[in-house]
C-alpha cells in the first residue's frame, strides 16, 4: 500500500512539472521562439520522471542511482544544440536553448520534491525573460532597405536624413536610356518603416523611384 501511495506522489510531482513547464513554454510561445509550450512541458515532465526513477526505482541497490539524473543535463544539452541555428550572420535560439536547459532543472526539482525551489525557479525564470525583453535591454535591430533614385540636388543627403543613416552599404550608378543617372543603393537603418511610411516617402520625394524593405527571413 505504501508503494502505491508513493507512486501516486510521483504522479503529483510529474503533474506539477507539467504545470510549471507549461508556463515557461507559454512565455516563449508568446514571443514566437523556436521552442514553445509543448517542448518546455515535455522536457520538464521528462526531467521529473527520470529524477523520480533514479530516486525511487533503484532504492536499496548498490548502483549509483544519481548517475541517471546526471544524464538529464547532458541529454538536454543535445536537445538545446538542435535549437541553436546560425542564420544570416547571426545566432538564433541561444536563449531558448538555455531556457530549455533551465526548464529541465525545474523538472528535476519537482522530481526531487523540492516544490518551493521548483515554483520559485519558474517565477524567477519567467520574470527574467520578461524583464530583459524591456526596451532598454533589447539589442538594436537593423533593417536592410534597397532604394533606387534619380540624380537630384542633395539627393544623397536627403535619403540619409530620411532613413537616419550616415552612409550607403552598397551603391551602384547606372546611366538610363534618357541620360538620367539612376542610383541603386542598399542601407541599414535601426528605424522601422511601415508600408504606409514608405508610400509617403515615395509621394513626398519624386526623385525616389522605388523602396524595398528586406526583412530577416
Amino acid at each position: 500500500m505504501d508503494g502505491i501511495i508513493n507512486e501516486l506522489w510521483v504522479l503529483v510531482d510529474i503533474a506539477l512539472a507539467a504545470f510549471l513547464g507549461f508556463f515557461i513554454g507559454f512565455e516563449r510561445r508568446k514571443r514566437l521562439k523556436e521552442a514553445g509550450i509543448r517542448t518546455h512541458t515535455i522536457v520538464c515532465i521528462g526531467a521529473a520522471l527520470i529524477m523520480a526513477v533514479s530516486k525511487y526505482a533503484f532504492k536499496g541497490q548498490t548502483a549509483d542511482a544519481s548517475r541517471i539524473a546526471a544524464q538529464i543535463v547532458s541529454g538536454v544539452g543535445f536537445l538545446g544544440a538542435g535549437i541553436i541555428v546560425y542564420r544570416q550572420q547571426a545566432i538564433h535560439g541561444l536563449t531558448t536553448a538555455a531556457g530549455v536547459w533551465a526548464t529541465a532543472g525545474v523538472g528535476m526539482a519537482c522530481g526531487g520534491r523540492l516544490y518551493i525551489v521548483a515554483a520559485g525557479a519558474t517565477v524567477v525564470l519567467i520574470a527574467v525573460q520578461c524583464f530583459l525583453h524591456l526596451k532598454p535591454f533589447r539589442p538594436r535591430r537593423y533593417y536592410s532597405i534597397n532604394i533606387k533614385f534619380r540624380h537630384a540636388e542633395n539627393a544623397n543627403e536627403k535619403i540619409k536624413e530620411i532613413f537616419s543613416v550616415t552612409r550607403f552599404n552598397h551603391l551602384v550608378i547606372n546611366r538610363g536610356e534618357s541620360g538620367v543617372t539612376v542610383y541603386s543603393a542598399t542601407l541599414n537603418t535601426d528605424k522601422e518603416f511601415s508600408s504606409d511610411m514608405l508610400e509617403k516617402i515615395l509621394e513626398e520625394n519624386e526623385f525616389i523611384l522605388s523602396v524595398e524593405r528586406c526583412d530577416d527571413n
